[in-house]
């Protein structure tokens, strides 16, 4: 798990379970919010992920060379996934344009499958030792879980609880890029020892966002039953 950060919890505004439309400021602090998690990562895949196409050699990957083919898989399926994601949202083509939301949903989880069961191989054969293999492990099994879930509730005409795994599939997907900026970029940056730094943060970097994300869906849940 490379680029495996801190905008996670801002997707869960956008719940999308609710069949009321917003007021015009949710609208719009929606927007934004999609908007920053689209340049994030955007930025996140020029930084992190061309590179290692660009230089794909043992002096380019360094210590991955020997797990080179998992690597490609897991970093071009992450990379899929993430580009994906947000079309997965987008209401207007949801309800436009039914059977290409279909068919990038599917390549999506697709994607979220191929890429999360190379992490988990990348997490066992990490040379970060043991417990940071356990920490990106716990990613790929997290990744992995709520897009099974998704994937059977839809199965199941279980609308909206499909959105709602896939809302939370995401956020588990955008852990690649919270984790860089944490790693790096945040005042997390500064903690030492740099191994238990990224330990901390390779769990951080998805139980964080995906604990926000449970307890404001669990809320409006909470809020619509009181009004009912």
């Amino acid at each position: 798990m490379l680029g495996v950060g801190a905008g996670g919890g801002s997707m869960a505004v956008q719940d999308g379970i609710s069949g009321a439309r917003p007021p015009m400021l949710g609208k719009v602090a929606t927007a934004v919010s999609w908007a920053a998690i689209c340049l994030l990562a955007a930025a996140f895949i020029a930084k992190y992920v061309f590179h290692y196409y660009l230089d794909f050699s043992p002096n380019g990957l360094a210590v991955f060379w020997p797990r080179r083919w998992g690597l490609l898989i897991h970093i071009s399926a992450g990379t899929l996934a993430l580009a994906l994601g947000p079309f997965q949202f987008w209401t207007g083509l949801r309800n436009r344009l039914t059977k290409v939301h279909r068919w990038t949903g599917r390549l999506y989880l697709l994607a979220v499958a191929a890429g999360s069961a190379a992490g988990l191989y990348m997490a066992i054969t990490t040379t970060g030792g043991w417990d940071y293999g356990v920490a990106l492990g716990g990613l790929a099994l997290a990744w992995a879980g709520c897009a099974t879930v998704a994937y059977v509730a839809i199965r199941q005409r279980a609308i909206n609880l499909h959105r709602r795994w896939m809302i939370r599939t995401y956020v588990v997907t955008f852990a690649f890029v919270v984790y860089r900026l944490l790693d790096e970029w945040l005042p997390t940056s500064q903690l030492k020892p740099d191994h238990d730094r990224g330990v901390a943060i390779a769990w951080a970097c998805w139980v964080v966002p995906l604990m926000i994300t449970v307890l404001i869906q669990g809320l409006q849940d909470a809020r619509r039953k009181g009004r009912g």
